[in-house]
């Protein structure tokens, strides 16, 4: 956003910054650190947590800062205080820290993540994340305590939903009615696994499983959620449309997104909430993309006149998504104007269902997103809690009370459930708020 970077330069004129606690030092983490550290004026990066301090030095260290180890609470407030670089193994104790105006998260887990950013929602701080996952498991009631603590809890501009939000809020602001949010993947294969993706894990510098979770469509199912639950769109079925348009060859010739939209158009009603989907095989990819509709002639002869074709659906589309180098700017949208870029709009709309990767075994223990025994598939709320299906955001840590089939949806019932987690919890209360 072009009025960002002016907002920016007046802070940083003023000698008053943004404040930003961190949470994570892994691969986008250190993309952050980077970004806020050497590129963003305005903007202060204060702290770092990790669970490995030498990874959370290592965000400052690449910016030739040495930060001070510390173990409590009043040590990081100290430091913040100072005006010096600090590092924790405690993400609670920097959530609660006093001094910091916003805390990005960015650990990809969910669990972990929902601790800290609860702690620092209710010592009000506004909540930038670039954790999908979390949002999509427990992303509104997050929400509703952010609107009670009068903060921000938004999802980071630069990853693809961020974008494809900004795209939807054009594409309306235009009027041009949005019945399709999109994006744009090169391949998707439900049974990769961490040794399927260990190479090109090793190559990027990111975890195998992580790198699984893009392959077997979990990571985009939470990415659809997150953009359905923010904009009351809805899926066309369980798992998606997905036309894929590559043949299962993922270096054949990339089909021009234009030309992918009579896959959808059979599901598209101008009526509706609209849908969330994404295509394997088009390009510009990893872009995203926007279908919309309008009925006035005049505007329809313009936007034909614009290239944009004779309709009835126009395809809008930001062919890439930079990740971490957009989250300063997603920072101070929160803090300076009360924007966020994604935030559930209420309940939602859109679940993140397990199914089995494999058949399961009574005993077996589920580890990982993008792991070895389940994969993630969206599927509309209303048909989650009619079939008592088990969200894979609560799945991780559960054992198998009973085997189930290769492909079967997992319920509650299949597993057996961690005592004492707070992602539990607020899931709970999450439906006890928004459910039947």
């Amino acid at each position: 956003m072009i009025i960002v970077d002016t907002a920016l330069a007046k802070r940083e004129a003023a000698g008053k910054p943004i404040r930003v606690g961190m949470i994570g030092a892994g691969f986008q983490a250190m993309g952050i650190g980077l970004q806020i550290l050497n590129t963003t004026p305005g903007m202060q990066l204060c702290a770092v947590a990790n669970r490995n301090l030498e990874k959370a030095a290592g965000v400052f260290g690449q910016a030739g800062l040495v930060a001070t180890p510390c173990d409590s609470q009043h040590a990081l407030e100290s430091m913040i205080a100072a005006g010096r670089p600090a590092i924790t193994e405690d993400a609670v104790a920097l959530a609660r820290a006093e001094g910091l105006d916003a805390i990005i998260e960015v650990t990809g887990s969910v669990e972990f993540a929902a601790h800290a950013v609860l702690a620092a929602l209710e010592t009000g701080k506004h909540v930038v994340q670039m954790n999908a996952e979390l949002d999509g498991t427990i992303g509104p009631i997050l929400k509703v305590k952010a609107d009670q603590a009068g903060v921000i809890y938004t999802f980071s501009d630069g990853d693809q939903p961020g974008v494809q939000m900004n795209l939807h809020r054009f594409v309306a602001g235009i009027g041009v009615k949005p019945v399709l949010c999109g994006n744009i993947k090169g391949l998707h294969d439900p049974y990769r696994n961490p040794t399927t993706q260990e190479s090109f894990a090793k190559r990027w510098g990111q975890k195998p499983a992580m790198v699984a979770s893009f392959a077997d469509g979990t990571k985009i199912s939470f990415e659809q959620a997150i953009v359905a639950n923010a904009t009351g769109m809805t899926v066309a079925r369980r798992g998606m449309l997905g036309p894929d348009f590559s043949g299962g060859d993922p270096g054949a010739p990339l089909t021009p997104i234009e030309q992918t939209v009579a896959a959808f158009e059979p599901h598209l009603d101008p009526n509706g909430p609209g849908i969330v989907d994404y295509v394997v095989g088009a390009r510009p990819g990893p872009g995203v993309f926007v279908l919309g509709t309008l009925d006035d002639p005049r505007q329809k002869h313009y936007l034909e006149l614009y290239k944009l074709g004779p309709g009835p659906y126009y395809c809008f589309y930001t062919p890439y998504h930079l990740c971490h180098f957009e989250v300063p700017t997603s920072v101070a949208r929160a803090v300076l104007f009360d924007d966020p870029v994604l935030t559930p709009r209420g309940g939602p709309s859109v679940g993140v269902i397990a199914l089995a990767k494999k058949d399961l075994a009574a005993g077996e223990r589920i580890e990982d997103f993008g792991g070895y025994e389940v994969y993630g598939v969206a599927e509309n709320i209303d048909v989650v809690r009619r079939e008592n299906l088990l969200p894979i955001g609560l799945a991780l840590g559960c054992t198998l009370a009973r085997p189930v089939a290769k492909d079967t949806p997992l319920t509650f019932d299949d597993v057996v459930v961690p005592e004492g987690r707070l992602i539990d919890h607020l899931y709970a209360e999450q439906e006890l708020l928004f459910g039947r």
